[in-house]
């Protein structure tokens, strides 16, 4: 009589993950952290877009730069478009349309780069649960300043691409993510930005395959608190086609 495979069969079945990403450094320490866990199997980014400016929503980054990354990355990129003034029930019904598409594929755990905020920790998890998903959360709790320096000395650049007027000023937009940046930020203001006092890139690092090449446009402000610095991908042509440069 031949063995029963049935158990070594369910151990080796990987829990399907669907990836919030913003393409910032609280993003990449996140999925750093997943990659290290061999029973999950992320099967896409989810981004959300702001289809007037064609740019990642909150951090101001190019859809282009967005694609250099999940190409570099490896894996398949959601996006979701939502309106420039879009209100709390149009980012929900269109999140859950992306969402429940992957559930019906066996996706039933969504993963999020959240540190300590538990009101959005909690906002985020009743909406999974309305759809039956869950929530995971592998930086949470983690101390903001290990994380910060955990992702420098892991090998991995970023550029700040937005930062809040109210608390910092426009000379650190466009800055990188190194040891400096954070020794000259204010008082009170968290390493991580997980306040919302800052906005990141991530350009290059463990996770990639290639850097993703980019040179510093204009700065710009919006809303009359936000400075947000345009990031330009640098591209070179590889048989015929025009493609994001290895950096």
């Amino acid at each position: 009589m031949r063995p029963c495979r049935c158990r070594e069969a369910n151990r080796s079945m990987k829990e399907k993950i669907l990836f919030t990403w913003s393409g910032g450094k609280d993003s990449v320490m996140a999925l750093h952290e997943l990659k290290k866990n061999a029973g999950y199997e992320i099967v896409a980014l989810l981004t959300t877009l702001t289809k007037d400016y064609e740019r990642i929503s909150m951090h101001g980054v190019r859809r282009e730069l967005l694609e250099a990354q999940a190409i570099s990355l490896g894996i398949p990129l959601e996006k979701v478009l939502i309106s420039r003034r879009s209100s709390n029930e149009e980012y929900e019904s269109r999140m859950r349309a992306a969402l429940g598409r992957y559930k019906a594929e066996g996706v039933t755990c969504v993963a999020f780069g959240d540190i300590f905020l538990e009101e959005l920790r909690k906002y985020r998890e009743n909406n999974l649960a309305k759809i039956g998903m869950k929530g995971i959360f592998p930086l949470w709790k983690r101390r903001t300043s290990d994380l910060a320096r955990d992702f420098i000395n892991a090998g991995f650049r970023a550029v700040i691409t937005c930062v809040d007027s109210e608390v910092l000023d426009r000379r650190f937009a466009g800055r990188e993510f190194d040891e400096t940046f954070l020794s000259e930020l204010p008082s009170g203001v968290d390493p991580c930005g997980e306040n919302g006092e800052f906005h990141s890139f991530v350009c290059d690092g463990p996770v990639f395959k290639n850097a993703i090449r980019h040179t510093r446009g204009e700065l710009v402000l919006r809303d009359q608190r936000f400075w947000y610095l345009d990031l330009i991908p640098v591209r070179c042509s590889t048989e015929g086609q025009t493609v994001a440069c290895e950096g």
